[in-house]
C-alpha cells in the first residue's frame, strides 16, 4: 500500500515530498506540529517549490524549522523555507542553523501547549536527532526508523555502535515513557513503536553476524591460496551478505557493510 502522508493525533500533519526513489521511499516525511495556529515544522526536504507551499499551507504561522539530521532530502530547502516564514533553523550541525540557537539532547522546544523532547540519536549520521511529542505518545525518527524497511548506517560519518546505542537508548525511552508511534522520515507511520525498535536490533544483530561470517569466509579462500583485492573487501561482503537484495541498493548496503567492518575491528 502507497503512503500519501496525512494527519495524526491533534498535532501531527505529514507533508509527503514529490521526491521518491529507492532510497527516499514513497519521499521524505516533513512533519508539521501545531497548536492552535501556530506551528513548528520538521526536516522542510528537498527545495521543491510546490512541497514547500503544501507545506506552508498547513503549517500557517510557523515559528520554528527543527532538523532530524543533515542529509539533503531532509535539510535543502531548510533555509528558504524558514525566510518566507520569518524563522530560525535549529539543528544540531552549526552548519545547517539559521540564528542562533541550536538543538541537542535535553531541549524542550515549545510551540503553544505542545512540547517537543530532543534526544541525541546518532548512527545513521553523527548529528542524527529523534523528537518525543509526549502529547502524542509519539517520536520522531527521522532516518534511525524508517516506516519501512531499514535504514543505512552512512559510513564513515554513521557508526553502527553509536546507532546501537540510539536504537536502545529509544526503546528504553518508549517503554519508560509510554511512547506507541513512530513518525518517521520515510514510509508511513508505525504504530507498535516497541515492536518496530525490536525488529530493528534484532535485524543490526543479524546482518552483523552475516558480515562476520561472510569475512571468516573470505579470509580462509585467501588463507588457502585464493586472493581479492583488499580495497574491494566491503563491495565482496555486500555481494554475499546482501546477494537477495536489488543490486540498485548495493551501493547503500556498502555504506552499511563498510561500517560493519569498523564496527567488528574495533
Amino acid at each position: 500500500m502507497s503512503w500519501t502522508g496525512g494527519s495524526f493525533g491533534a498535532s501531527g500533519t505529514c507533508v509527503l515530498a514529490p521526491n521518491a526513489d529507492v532510497m527516499t521511499l514513497d519521499g521524505t516525511n516533513t512533519w508539521v506540529l501545531s497548536s492552535g495556529e501556530r506551528s513548528l515544522v520538521v526536516d522542510p526536504g528537498p527545495e521543491i517549490e510546490s512541497h514547500l507551499d503544501a507545506v506552508s499551507a498547513v503549517g500557517r504561522d510557523v515559528v520554528g524549522v527543527l532538523l532530524t539530521h543533515h542529509h539533503a532530502d531532509h535539510s535543502e530547502a531548510a533555509r528558504t523555507f524558514a525566510q518566507r516564514h520569518g524563522c530560525g533553523v535549529r539543528a544540531l550541525d552549526p552548519a545547517y542553523r539559521l540564528g542562533s540557537e541550536g538543538l541537542g539532547e535535553g531541549d524542550v522546544v515549545t510551540v503553544g501547549d505542545l512540547e517537543v523532547h530532543v534526544v541525541a540519536t546518532p548512527g545513521h549520521t553523527a548529528d542524527s536527532l529523534s523528537f518525543v511529542v509526549p502529547s502524542e505518545s509519539a517520536v520522531l525518527t527521522g532516518d534511525t526508523v524508517l516506516g519501512r524497511g531499514t535504514t543505512v548506517v552512512a559510513h564513515p560519518d554513521g557508526e553502527l555502535g553509536a546507532y546501537l546505542d540510539s536504537l536502545d537508548r529509544l526503546h528504553a525511552l518508549c517503554s519508560a515513557q509510554g511512547i506507541t508511534s513512530v513518525w518517521p522520515g520515510h514510509g508511513p507511520v508505525i504504530d507498535d513503536a516497541l515492536g518496530a525498535l525490536d525488529f530493528y536490533l534484532a535485524h543490526r544483530r543479524e546482518r552483523l553476524g552475516q558480515v562476520r561470517d561472510a569475512l571468516r569466509d573470505l579470509h580462509a579462500i585467501e588463507r588457502e591460496g585464493g586472493s581479492f583485492p583488499h580495497e574491494t573487501l566491503p563491495r565482496a561482503i555486500v555481494e554475499i551478505v546482501y546477494a537477495d537484495v536489488d543490486p540498485v541498493l548495493w551501493g547503500a548496503a556498502e555504506l552499511s557493510v563498510r561500517a560493519q567492518l569498523a564496527y567488528l575491528a574495533r
